[in-house]
C-alpha cells in the first residue's frame, strides 16, 4: 500500500500537465484543466483514507474483516460450529483426567510438561494429548522483547497456537487423552545429533499408543511418529490426524500500515498453493482439495511457518473448522491401514516449525517456499530476493546489499527513467509559454486547451511522457517492497551505526527525515502545477507520505532513500542538459 502511494506522488507530473498526445487528434474530450484538478485530489483523498485505515488497523481498532478480535471463550475446545468432512470427525471436547492431574484453562487443559532443549528449540510437550504446546526458536528474537526468543507455539495467552495429533475411532486416544513419560527433561548434548522423546498412553484391552518426537541438530523439522499396538481380539483400522489449533489474531510484530497474511494454507500438485482464510473457515467454505495423494498443510504468519509434511503417495484428507470463539483447527488425516490383533503399525509425519527461509523450505517439499508472502508479484519478487541474497553473500551486510540492489535496478531502468526526466525537463522549459497561454485565454477554457495542444505539437512534447515510463517500473518497485518486507533474513539484521535491525523502524528517524527532505527536493525539481489547488495538494503530499515512513522498517526506508537520491542526481543532470540544449 505504501509503495503505491509513494509511486503516485513520484508520478505527480502526470497530473501536472494537460493530458494529450502530440498529433493531429486530441484523445481527450473531457476538459484537461478539470482533469488537472481531479487527479491529484483523487490521489490525495485515497491516500489519506488508506493512511487512516492502516493506522486504525495498526492500533488494533479495525481488525481484518471476518476475523474476530475477541479472545477465545471459556467454552471447551470442540464447541464446534461445523463438523469435519471425515466420517470419523477429529475429536474436540477435552477429556478431564479422573485422577485430577489435568487442570482446566480457558481453552486447553494442562497436564505435566516435558521440557526439550536443542540447539534450535526450547520445546514444551504437554502430557495432555502429547501436544507440542510451546516452541521457542532460540536463534530468532521476539518482536516484543529482544532479550528472549520467539515463541512460535504457546498456550498461556490469548494467542493460542499449538500442534496436536491423535487417532480417529471410538475410544482411541486423541489430543485430549493423557500420556505418560518416564523422563521430564531432555537436552541435546554436545556430540549428539538427535534425541527422541517418547510418550505413551493405553486404553486397556483396546490399544497402546506411543507418540515419539524426533529432534535433530541444526534442523527445524521435527519428526512426529505415532506407534499403535492392537491389544484387542479384533482388527482395528484407525486413522491418524495431525492438526494446528490457533486463534485468528496475528502475533505481535506485524508491520504497521501493511497487513501480512496469518492463517492456514494447503498445497497439492493438482491445485498448487492455496490460502484458507479464517473467515472462510468460519463460513464453512472448502475451496481447497479435501482428498489428495500428495501435498501438505501449513499455518502461516509473518516471517514464520509451521507445516505438516506427509510423505508423497500416501492418501490424505485435509480439513479445517471453527471449534470455538475465535479458535480454529486445520490439519490432515492419514489412514493407518488394518492392524491385526496383537499387531502394530506406525505413521510418521514431519513437522516443520521455523523461519520462512526460501532455500530450506524449497528443499523440504514442493511449493513450501510459496509460504513466504511476496504479494501478488511473487514471480518477480522471488528471483529478486535470490539476487539480493547473492549480493549479501559477497558483501556480508544486508544494508549494503539493499543499496547495491537499488543501484542495479536503477541502472537497469536508466533508459526509461531518462525518458521520463527528459519529458519533465521539456515541460519545465516550456513552462513560461504555457503560463502565457493560461493568462491570454484565462476566460476561454476551450481556446486555452486548444492552444496547449498546439504548443505540445509544436514543441514535440508528450505530456504523458513523464508518466508512462514510470508505469513500467511499478511492478519491480512493488516486488522489491514485498521482498524487503517479507524476508526473514533481514529480521534483526544490522546495517551500521544506530541501525541495529533493518526490519524495525529507524530508532532515531534519521532515514525517514532524509527521505522527507529528498521528496521535497524532488518536488521542487518537478514542473510546478499552475492550478493553485493542485499546487497546495502537491505541497502537502510529501508530509503525508513521510508520516508513513516513520513507521516503516529501516530496510524499506533505506531502499527509498537511495532510490530517491539516485533519481535526484539523474533528474538534475538531465534537466541541466535539456536546459542547455532546448530553446525556451
Amino acid at each position: 500500500m505504501g509503495l503505491c502511494m509513494v509511486s503516485a506522488w513520484r508520478q505527480n507530473v502526470c497530473a501536472n500537465v494537460t493530458p494529450g498526445i502530440p498529433g493531429d487528434t486530441i484523445p481527450f474530450r473531457e476538459s484537461p484543466m478539470k482533469l488537472q484538478r481531479i487527479i491529484p485530489l483523487i490521489i490525495f483523498t485515497l491516500s489519506s483514507f488508506m493512511l487512516w485505515d492502516a493506522w486504525q488497523v495498526s492500533q488494533g481498532k479495525n481488525p481484518v474483516a471476518g476475523m474476530s478480535s475477541i479472545s477465545a471463550s471459556n467454552a471447551p475446545i470442540g464447541a464446534t460450529s461445523g463438523t469435519s468432512s471425515s466420517p470419523n470427525s477429529v475429536p474436540a471436547a477435552p477429556a478431564v483426567s479422573s485422577s485430577g492431574a489435568v487442570v482446566g484453562t480457558s481453552d486447553l487443559t494442562h497436564g505435566q510438561r516435558i521440557l526439550v532443549h536443542t540447539d534450535l528449540f526450547d520445546a514444551d510437550i504437554d502430557t495432555v494429548g502429547a501436544d507440542l504446546r510451546s516452541l521457542k526458536l532460540n536463534h530468532h528474537l521476539s518482536a516484543e522483547n529482544e532479550h528472549r526468543p520467539v515463541d512460535l507455539f504457546e498456550d498461556h495467552s490469548n494467542l493460542i497456537y499449538v500442534a496436536q495429533s491423535g487417532l480417529l475411532g471410538d475410544h482411541l486416544p486423541n489430543h485430549t487423552s493423557v500420556y505418560q513419560s518416564a523422563v521430564t527433561n531432555y537436552s541435546l548434548e554436545p556430540g549428539e545429533e538427535d534425541i527422541s522423546v517418547p510418550l505413551t498412553t493405553e486404553v486397556p484391552g483396546l490399544v497402546s499408543v506411543t507418540k515419539i518426537y524426533h529432534f535433530k541438530r541444526g534442523s527445524y523439522v521435527i519428526g512426529v511418529e505415532t506407534r499403535v499396538k492392537n491389544l484387542s481380539s479384533t482388527p482395528l483400522s484407525p486413522s491418524a490426524y495431525f492438526q494446528f489449533l490457533r486463534v485468528s489474531k496475528a502475533p505481535p510484530g506485524d508491520p504497521r500500515f501493511v497487513s501480512t497474511y496469518t492463517g492456514p494454507a494447503v498445497y497439492t500438485q493438482a491445485t498448487k498453493f492455496q490460502k484458507i482464510s479464517f473467515s472462510d473457515i468460519e463460513k464453512g467454505k472448502k475451496d481447497y482439495p479435501v482428498n489428495a495423494n500428495d501435498g501438505w498443510l501449513a499455518m502461516l504468519q509473518h516471517y514464520f511457518v509451521s507445516a505438516w509434511l506427509p510423505p508423497s503417495g500416501v492418501p490424505r484428507e485435509f480439513f479445517t473448522r471453527k471449534v470455538g470463539n475465535d479458535l480454529y483447527t486445520a490439519g490432515v488425516i492419514l489412514p493407518m491401514g488394518t492392524i491385526q490383533p496383537q499387531g502394530s503399525a506406525d505413521v510418521s509425519v514431519p513437522l516443520y516449525a521455523g523461519p520462512q527461509e526460501g532455500a530450506k523450505l524449497k528443499s523440504l517439499a514442493p511449493g513450501l517456499d510459496l509460504t513466504i508472502d511476496y504479494g501478488w508479484l511473487t514471480i518477480i519478487a522471488m528471483p529478486m530476493f535470490q539476487f539480493l541474497s547473492w549480493i549479501h553473500g559477497l558483501v556480508g551486510n544486508w544494508g549494503v546489499a539493499i543499496i547495491l540492489l537499488t543501484v542495479t535496478i536503477k541502472l537497469a531502468f536508466f533508459p526509461l527513467s531518462a525518458a521520463s526526466y527528459k519529458s519533465m525537463a521539456k515541460m519545465r522549459v516550456v513552462q513560461p509559454k504555457m503560463e502565457r497561454i493560461r493568462q491570454q485565454y484565462a476566460d476561454d477554457k476551450g481556446r486555452m486547451n486548444q492552444a496547449m495542444m498546439e504548443l505540445y505539437k509544436t514543441e514535440k512534447i508528450n505530456p504523458l511522457g513523464g508518466c508512462l515510463p514510470m508505469v513500467v517500473q511499478i511492478p519491480v518497485f512493488i516486488s522489491l517492497y514485498w521482498v524487503l518486507l517479507g524476508a526473514v533474513e533481514l529480521r534483526h539484521a544490522p546495517f551500521f551505526a544506530w541501525i541495529h535491525d533493518l526490519s524495525a523502524p529507524d530508532p532515531f528517524y534519521i532515514l525517514p527525515l532524509i527521505m522527507t527532505a529528498s521528496m521535497f527536493l524532488q518536488q521542487r525539481m518537478s514542473p510546478k502545477p499552475a492550478d493553485p489547488v493542485q499546487a497546495k495538494v502537491m505541497q502537502f503530499m510529501p508530509l503525508a507520505f513521510s508520516f508513513m515512513f516513520f513507521f516503516f522498517p529501516a530496510g524499506l526506508v533505506l531502499y527509498w532513500v537511495v532510490n530517491n537520491l539516485l533519481s535526484i542526481a539523474q533528474q538534475w543532470q538531465i534537466t541541466r542538459m535539456m536546459g542547455d540544449g532546448v530553446k525556451s
